[in-house]
């Protein structure tokens, strides 16, 4: 097996990790390439498994490196949530044995590709989690018109507008208000952020539409934020498109961690208030 090792530098325990796993990694598969500084180019390399060292933003970083050429990313949570990279540096020197063998499985997820127009020279990005539209200082209210597939189907004023893949729903369109989606199916959540109208409510359509969001008005500072990473100022006319990208972001999985057991001991979705127990009669 062939193996790509991706991280950042830069962030606490990054390096110090990778120092320690290489070795285990290096005994049983072989080492094409480490990029700690996230500035190699990534196109000519040829590898089975990409493993990741961070958390999630380490990994929608590598998404975006690995651009159209999508490798299966094996995940090593060494920040704090760890939803996508689910394993910890231990649970790795565990388990890497049997994925050197192919002990485990690939799950395949929607990206989206994103092309901005109007005010600014086109710009297109590749993404994993989410597009966000948001109002910036002096923080006024922005109007936005939803078009899919060529269909006005809405126009919302507030604080902007989330576009969602089923991986990103649990990030920011989670907090927003919009809803969990299994991670496998092809759409995306639409969820305004702090709608003026009460009946706005969050959108799911399919993948194989074509969504358009155009600014009616903006305030100085609003912004479209790809996967809480890329950030272009947007101006009032400006037409933000987003479709289905031609690569789907492959996650190994290994044994023994399913979708919703991770939502309840990461999220504690699902899980019962932890009430006070009841008075003794004798206190």
């Amino acid at each position: 097996m062939r193996v790509l090792v991706l991280g950042n530098a830069q962030r606490p325990g990054v390096k110090e990790e990778a120092e320690r796993l290489l070795p285990v990694v290096r005994e049983h598969t072989e080492v094409v390439a480490v990029d700690l500084s996230q500035e190699l180019d990534l196109a000519g390399i040829d590898a089975d498994i990409c493993l990741v060292l961070g958390g999630d933003g380490a990994i929608l970083r590598a998404a975006r490196q690995m651009g159209y050429k999508q490798l299966p990313v094996l995940g090593v949570n060494l920040g704090k949530l760890g939803f996508l990279a689910d394993l910890t540096p231990d649970d790795l020197l565990c388990c890497f044995a049997g994925v050197a063998k192919g002990e485990y499985r690939v799950t395949h997820h929607l990206m989206f590709e994103c092309v901005v127009e109007g005010s600014s020279p086109k710009r297109v990005f590749l993404g994993l989690n989410e597009i966000a539209i948001q109002s910036g200082p002096p923080f006024q209210m922005i109007d936005l018109d939803l078009i899919i597939d060529g269909e006005l189907v809405s126009s919302y004023a507030g604080d902007g507008l989330i576009l969602s893949t089923p991986i990103g729903s649990t990030a920011h369109n989670l907090s927003a208000g919009g809803p969990i989606l299994d991670q496998e199916l092809a759409a995306f959540a639409i969820t305004p952020i702090c709608p003026h109208t009460l009946t706005n409510r969050p959108v799911v359509d399919s993948a194989d539409k074509v969504f358009t969001i155009v600014v009616r008005r903006a305030c100085a500072s609003t912004t479209l934020i790809s996967d809480g990473q890329q950030l272009v100022p947007l101006a009032v006319a400006d037409r933000v498109t987003v479709r289905r990208a031609p690569v789907r972001f492959a996650l190994v999985k290994v044994a023994g961690r399913s979708y919703y057991q991770t939502l309840r001991d990461k999220l504690r979705w699902g899980t019962q208030p932890n009430y006070r127990a009841e008075p003794s009669p004798d206190s």
